[in-house]
């Protein structure tokens, strides 16, 4: 598990409310009704910060987010990167 994912699974746990409660990358959310439609801004602004990208709320669909490694991966799908942010990789330069 990276370190994002723990964070997200740490901010999750503290927004849910609910001992005993253990989460892991692939603890359904939204199905199974941990997290409701209210609670979906604030894990996608935290997605957005965690991973350096903005992510179009228009492109996200709750199913998108039902668990904490489908919130990475739409990240990676959807997710481009925020201006004045470092690229993991830098672009090509021409020759």
């Amino acid at each position: 598990m990276t370190a994002e994912a723990q964070q997200m699974i740490e901010h999750i746990t503290e927004l849910i409310r609910k001992p005993g409660v253990v989460l892991d990358e692939n603890t359904p959310l939204v199905s199974s009704g941990l997290i409701d439609s209210m609670a979906l801004v604030d894990l996608l602004l935290k997605l957005e910060d965690l991973t350096h990208m903005r992510i179009p709320a228009g492109k996200v669909q709750p199913k998108d987010l039902d668990t904490v490694a489908k919130m990475f991966a739409t990240a990676q799908r959807v997710g481009k990167p925020r201006p004045g942010k470092p690229l993991d990789t830098p672009p090509p330069f021409p020759r």
